[in-house]
C-alpha cells in the first residue's frame, strides 16, 4: 500500500514537471503555456530547452516512480527543481498572474514530493 502511495505522489510530481514540455514546439505553445510574448530568438531558445529539460527530468520522475533504487535521486532532482523555482520566485517578487499559477501548482508538486519522501522513509525505517 505505501509503494503505491508514494509511487502515485511521485507520478503527480512527474505530471507536474512535464506539463511545460508543449513549449518545446514554439513560441506559441510557450506563449499558452506562461501568458508571455516570446519575442526575440535568444529567449525562444531558452524557454524551450527550459521545456526540453523539463521533460527530461519529469520522464525520470516517472520512472523513479516504480524503480524504489532511484527514488532517492529523484527526490534529490525534484527537490532542486521545485525549491530553485520558488526561490527565484519569491526573491525577485513582484510576479504576476502567470507566475503565480506556477507557484501554486510547484506548491502543490512541493507538498506532494515531501509525503513520498516522508513515506519513503517510514517504509525503509521498518
Amino acid at each position: 500500500m505505501t509503494a503505491k502511495l508514494i509511487t502515485g505522489l511521485m507520478l503527480i510530481v512527474a505530471a507536474i514537471h512535464l506539463l511545460p514540455i508543449t513549449g518545446f514546439f514554439g513560441a506559441k505553445h510557450l506563449s499558452v503555456l506562461y501568458s508571455i510574448e516570446v519575442d526575440s530568438p535568444d529567449l525562444e531558445i531558452l524557454m524551450r530547452h527550459r521545456a526540453a529539460l523539463f521533460g527530461i527530468l519529469g520522464t525520470f520522475l516517472a520512472y523513479a516512480a516504480f524503480v524504489p533504487a532511484l527514488q532517492p535521486i529523484a527526490f534529490v532532482a525534484a527537490s532542486i527543481s521545485l525549491a530553485t523555482f520558488l526561490y527565484l520566485a519569491f526573491a525577485v517578487g513582484n510576479f504576476g498572474s502567470p507566475i503565480r499559477r506556477i507557484v501554486i501548482v510547484d506548491v502543490i508538486a512541493t507538498v506532494c514530493l515531501v509525503g513520498s519522501i516522508a513515506l519513503r522513509a517510514l517504509a525503509d525505517a521498518r
